[in-house]
Formats: C-alpha cells, sequence, structure tokens
C-alpha cells in the first residue's frame, strides 16, 4: 500500500508540475495547442506496430486472452484502435468487448488523451475508435493496435499522414513493440519510413522493442535462424544502428492451434522459446512501472525545449531593442540637425529679424517634431521591418548551439519560434517572457531533479523490498 501511495504521490506531483508551470506558457506562446498534461495523465499506454501481416492484432488477442481483434492474412483493419480495462461486463469469465465508441468520442472526451490529435482530421478520426475490455491484462495499462504497414501507399492513399499520427501515438506511449513475420522479414516503405525517421524523432529507443511474430509459421529451426539472420541485417541497415537491436520471438498458440486443425506439425524447436513468449509479455506488462520514469522525461524535455523557446524570444528582443535605439537615435539627431538647419535658414535668409526670437525656435521645434514622428511612423518602421525579416532568414544565429542536446532541442522548437516571431512581428514584452524563462528554469533545474530523487528512491525502496521486478520500476533515467 505504501508502495502503490508513493507512486500516485510522485505521478501528482508530475500533473501538477506540467499543469501548474508548463502547460500555462506552451499554451500562452503556442508552444502546444492544448494542455501539456492533457497528453500524460491517462494509463500507461503499449502502442502496437508492423506490417500488414506481421500479426499484431493476432498477438494483441493473446495477450487478452480472447479474440478481440480481427485477424487475417490480407489487411483486415485500417483503424487505429484503442483498447482499455472494463469490468463493468457480469460475466467475468467470458473475455469479450464492453463498450466500442468512435474517434469523435475518443477526440473529444477530456478524459483521454487525444485531444491533440483532432489536426489530423476526419478522415483520421473515421480510422479510430476505443474499444473496452474486460481482460485482466489490461488492468493498468492500454494497448493501440495500428493500420498494418504498406509498401505503396501515400497520404492521399490513407487521407491522413500516417507518420504523423503515429509519431503523436508513440510520443505518449510508454513502450513501442515494432512487429516482423518470417514471410517479411524485410521492411515495407511505411515500416523503413516508421524506423528511420518517425519514432528517432518522437521516442527513445530503449522504449521500443523489435518483435519476430508467427514463428511458428518457420519450417524448422535452421529456417527460423535465416528469417532471424535476415531481419537483424534489415534492422542495421534501416535503423543505421551499428549493434543489432534485440529481437524477441513469439507466436500465439492459439493461433497454432486452430490452423493445424488438430494435426501435430514439426515444431520441436518451439518449446526452446517459451521464454522469449514470456519474457515479452512481462515487458509489456511492465509498462507502468515505465510510465514514471517516462513522465519525469516528459517534464525535462518540454521544460528545455521552453526554455530554449523562451531563450531565442529573448535573444530577439534584445536585439530588436538594440536596433530600435539605435535608429530612434539616429531619427533624433537627424531631426535636430533638420530644425537647427530650418532655423539657420531662417537666419541667413533675413527673415530672422522680422520674426520673434521664440517664434524662430518654436518653428525649429516643429520641424524636428514632425522630422522624428515621419522617421519613426515610416523610415524606423521600414528599418525594423527589414530587421525582422534578416532574423527570420537567420533565425539559427538566435541561439547558441554549442553541442547535439542543444541542436536536438532547437530542432523541435525552431519552426515554433518562427511562427511566433512572425505571427507577433517580434513585439512582445521581454520583461515577461524573462519571467517565464525564470519559472520554467527552474522547473528544469529544480523540480524535475526532486522527481528524479523520489523515483530513485522508490526503486531502492523496491529492490529492498524484493519488488522491483514485479512493476518494472526501474529507477533509470531516459535522456
Amino acid at each position: 500500500m505504501y508502495r502503490e501511495n508513493y507512486i500516485n504521490s510522485l505521478r501528482s506531483e508530475l500533473l501538477e508540475i506540467v499543469a501548474d508551470y508548463l502547460t500555462p506558457v506552451a499554451l500562452n506562446y503556442g508552444y502546444n495547442e492544448v494542455p501539456l498534461e492533457a497528453n500524460i495523465k491517462w494509463k500507461p499506454q503499449v502502442l502496437v506496430l508492423g506490417n500488414y501481416s506481421s500479426g499484431k492484432s493476432t498477438l494483441i488477442n493473446e495477450f487478452l486472452g480472447a479474440d478481440i481483434q480481427a485477424t487475417g492474412q490480407a489487411p483486415t483493419d485500417d483503424s487505429f484502435t484503442i483498447i482499455t480495462y472494463d469490468d463493468s461486463e457480469n460475466d467475468k469469465n467470458t473475455i469479450q468487448v464492453v463498450e466500442e465508441r468512435d474517434g469523435k468520442y475518443l477526440l473529444n472526451n477530456p478524459e483521454y488523451p487525444f485531444e491533440s490529435l483532432k489536426k489530423h482530421g476526419l478522415h483520421f478520426a473515421s480510422h479510430f475508435r476505443l474499444k473496452k475490455v474486460n481482460s485482466p491484462f489490461l488492468k493498468n495499462l492500454a494497448v493501440i493496435d495500428t493500420p498494418g504497414m504498406l509498401d505503396s501507399t501515400t497520404e492521399k492513399d490513407r487521407s491522413y499522414n500516417y507518420q504523423e499520427v503515429i509519431g503523436d501515438l508513440a510520443q505518449n506511449a510508454d513502450l513501442v513493440l515494432v512487429l516482423f513475420d518470417p514471410h517479411k522479414a524485410g521492411t515495407v516503405r511505411e515500416a523503413h519510413i516508421s524506423l528511420r525517421e518517425t519514432l528517432p524523432a518522437r521516442t527513445f529507443e530503449n522504449r521500443v522493442l523489435f518483435v519476430l511474430n508467427r514463428i511458428d509459421e518457420c519450417a524448422s529451426f535452421t529456417d527460423l535462424l535465416r528469417v532471424y539472420g535476415t531481419l537483424c541485417w534489415n534492422l542495421s541497415q534501416t535503423t543505421g544502428r551499428k549493434d543489432i537491436p534485440m529481437i524477441h520471438l513469439t507466436y500465439s498458440p492459439r493461433a497454432l492451434n486452430d490452423s493445424t486443425n488438430g494435426l501435430n506439425p514439426d515444431r520441436d524447436y518451439l518449446h526452446l522459446l517459451e521464454n522469449q513468449r514470456e519474457e515479452l509479455r512481462k515487458a509489456v506488462l511492465q509498462a507502468p512501472g515505465y510510465h514514471l520514469d517516462n513522465l519525469a522525461t516528459f517534464v525535462e524535455i518540454n521544460g528545455e525545449r521552453l526554455s530554449h523557446f523562451l531563450e531565442s524570444l529573448i535573444s530577439y528582443r534584445k536585439k530588436f531593442q538594440k536596433i530600435r535605439v539605435k535608429y530612434a537615435a539616429a531619427g533624433f539627431f537627424l531631426s535636430l540637425l533638420c530644425g537647427g538647419t530650418a532655423i539657420l535658414g531662417l537666419m541667413v535668409s533675413g527673415l530672422m529679424g522680422s520674426m520673434d526670437q521664440l517664434v524662430s525656435i518654436y518653428t525649429g521645434g516643429a520641424v524636428s517634431l514632425t522630422v522624428f514622428v515621419l522617421w519613426i511612423m515610416f523610415i524606423q518602421n521600414f528599418f525594423e521591418s527589414s530587421f525582422q525579416e534578416k532574423q527570420l532568414s537567420e533565425i539559427d544565429k538566435l541561439t547558441p548551439l554549442e553541442n547535439q542536446t542543444r541542436r536536438d532541442s532547437w530542432q523541435a522548437v525552431r519552426n515554433l519560434v518562427y511562427s511566433y516571431l512572425r505571427k507577433t512581428e517580434g513585439r512582445f514584452s521581454l520583461k515577461n517572457v524573462k519571467r517565464d524563462y525564470a519559472t520554467i528554469r527552474t522547473v528544469c533545474d529544480k523540480s524535475s531533479h526532486e522527481i528524479r530523487e523520489g523515483i530513485r528512491e522508490l526503486a531502492t525502496i523496491m529492490r529492498n523490498n524484493g519488488a522491483d521486478t514485479e512493476t518494472g520500476i526501474s529507477g533509470h533515467e531516459n535522456h
């Protein structure tokens, strides 16, 4: 009970940090369209990706203990399906779908963290749905089934940007399973893009598990080794990694029994791999344990990106103020020169003698004021607009990018900074930006450190109690 209370306390503290400090700044500057906590306040999520024939639905059914998702050799389901727990069904002995909802319900219900997916449009919403299932497997996590990846499809064919949706879901997932089958140990085009570009940009390497599924369809153990080797080679080429990523091997005994119709095919090698199936299942069930680490990482990453965002605005505004003072001073001296020239002209022309000296000074002052006002309204405005265009064209010079961490952070906010500067025309309060920057830096330097200490303390408690393997709390940091 103490452990559960401690975990809930840390989770609540993380959500409060996001809601109280990060979200107000993020919404004010257009960093995010919805409150940041909306993406992380729900239960742990496991995202399942793979080629259309990789057996995603079959593996999910195996986890759940019932035929919840449609299966087949050809593409059978082109929807993103959120599968979550519901025990309201009276018949506890039968695992089944208790309730189904469409995409509009999911996207507009604040209970779920999918409001940000509205940007993908109505076509995506029609391929998005919810299933509530009374499977014990789902008590502490949700599973997201996805449309099978294809080789020649385009955004036009799908009517929404598939990679963008995958990226948004992967960003909030605590675990991502990428499935392959023995018949397609290579990667189709969409899978290649996901592995090479989308997943590295939106999630961490240690959250991605590669799975060779349907290994029962290999004719022999030698055939399995050949397929495994092929997949290792293809993954090393696709991911660009020099090391060979860990590949979990699994299959569905339920699907195998159904396909053999009582026959006994030569699959003697399968009993040697039962530990692989169990390890994969344990890895998925440990997603709730990774959730705290991932929440802390979420706070750290968004804190760093927001501070980088604000840092660039401060840099811009300081340059803007310098150039404004410079041109205002130039306009002031020019107006004085024009005023003095007007008075001198009156003296040279001989009109000065017939005029009162005070009137002459007023005349010169009027000339100076008129010139200064015209300068501010037209000339200085032109120079300031030119300054802004130059800064936008050289936006990467707004902030130091001395290491890869800084470059990655800047890449994530660069377009947001550009949009904000374009929208505001560079006119915003430097004082307010500095205040918000100080707030975010406090979150980065103090609050996240305290949370990490809390997670490490929790990991120590659980190791002392011998319970760390049960929940998957690892105490490691995702950076």
